[in-house]
């Protein structure tokens, strides 16, 4: 077991990390005060293959391991958990399509998403599914050679400035539960599809956030990816990733936090000395510094099982994605109040990092959910065995 990075992975995570410095840094701040959807920072990122990481090599992607994946996304979370956000989500979806998409669609959509040219956004929740993602409603019939798509989406990220759509839609009757979805590539603009208003949200603000509204929306049928009643596996396997790519976010925002608790107890000065040298705050810096190293562990070690196929990988995903996402906004928060009363003002970054990390906990599946998958997992006889 070697827990050490090879140097083509810190490679990896020096240009991440110049990157960020070098086009998030200077403006993430001005991105989160305006609402202001960066796109072309975005494409300078798919300029470095950022955002086709590993999605496959016949979509134009790089097929890294996801390791290798959050590697770069928690240097550029450390700068900007909102853009880097996106740009995991906007990875998702350009995997799953390149994975499942027919060659034609692949062929067309691929190029475009990995370099960054064009944007994707991943559809599954709805109004009334959320948690309970396979009871979602919106209806995808095959009628001659298209499919006719009807219902809504919610809190779909990027949506109304993106330009494909990987959708999860029922083609089975109503009672037919995850069995009966199937997953599809929807040009954004095809003429049905409409969007809502952008969201006032607490955090997550250089990325929009819409409904999307399907009113006999025709898609030609070889925009299904896999085959009909795969959707829900599909959208699954792109969730396992999600979640890691999401705690490592986490992970990443709570680094910068790190950073600038570290720099900010050198130079604060109370009671005539550094408040560095109070034992009380170094301890504080001590914890938050061990509960950093164990999520990013953490984090690294379900990448892995995820690589590897194990059978047991979404259960570490599940896992790593609570721990991580909670351990994160903690570390943040900590970091926050070290800073006292200027890191609750906006010419310092925790307060933003804070409101961005803030959504971890939920999106993805909820922690609640992430607990009950981790549950299930270990109430089967060879659980304490297998999960170690």
């Amino acid at each position: 077991m070697d827990f050490e990075l090879t140097e083509e992975q810190r490679a990896f995570a020096q240009t991440a990390r110049d990157f960020a410095q070098a086009e998030f840094a200077p403006h993430a701040a001005h991105w989160d005060e305006e609402g202001i959807f960066p796109k072309e920072a975005i494409a300078k990122a798919g300029e470095l293959g950022f955002c086709g990481l590993y999605a496959p090599e016949a979509a134009g992607g790089l097929a890294l391991p996801r390791l290798d994946a959050t590697l770069v996304f928690e240097e550029m979370a450390a700068v900007d958990p909102s853009t880097t956000a996106f740009i995991t989500i906007h990875n998702m979806a350009t995997w799953m399509l390149g994975t499942w998409a027919t060659p034609a669609v692949r062929d067309h959509w691929g190029p475009l998403l990995t370099t960054g040219e064009k944007l994707a956004s991943y559809c599954l929740t709805e109004p009334g599914a959320g948690s309970d993602a396979a009871s979602l409603k919106t209806r995808a019939e095959l009628v001659g050679n298209e499919y006719v798509i009807n219902g809504a989406k919610a809190f779909i990220s990027g949506a109304g400035s993106t330009d494909v759509l990987v959708l999860m839609a029922r083609t089975g009757d109503a009672a037919s539960g995850a069995s009966g979805i199937s997953a599809f590539a929807v040009p954004a603009d095809t003429p049905g599809i409409s969007y809502g208003k952008k969201e006032q949200k607490m955090g997550w603000n250089s990325q929009p956030t819409r409904t999307i509204s399907f009113d006999n929306v025709r898609i030609p049928a070889d925009h299904l990816l896999g085959r009909e009643g795969e959707g829900f596996k599909i959208a699954m396997k792109g969730l396992d990733g999600g979640r890691i790519n999401i705690a490592t976010c986490s992970v990443g925002a709570a680094q910068g936090a790190l950073n600038a608790a570290q720099q900010y107890m050198q130079d604060r000065k109370q009671f005539g000395k550094p408040i560095a040298s109070f034992q009380a705050l170094q301890f504080k810096l001590a914890d938050m510094a061990t509960e950093l190293v164990a999520a990013r562990q953490m984090v690294r070690l379900a990448a892995s099982k995820l690589d590897a196929g194990a059978r047991d990988a979404s259960t570490y995903c599940a896992m790593a994605k609570r721990f991580a996402t909670d351990a994160g906004f903690t570390v943040i928060n900590d970091a926050l109040q070290l800073h006292g009363g200027y890191g609750y003002i906006r010419e310092y970054p925790l307060e933003r990092l804070l409101r961005d990390a803030r959504v971890h906990q939920i999106l993805e599946g909820t922690n609640e959910i992430m607990r009950v998958i981790i549950a299930r997992r270990m109430l089967d006889g060879d659980a304490t065995e297998a999960i170690r």
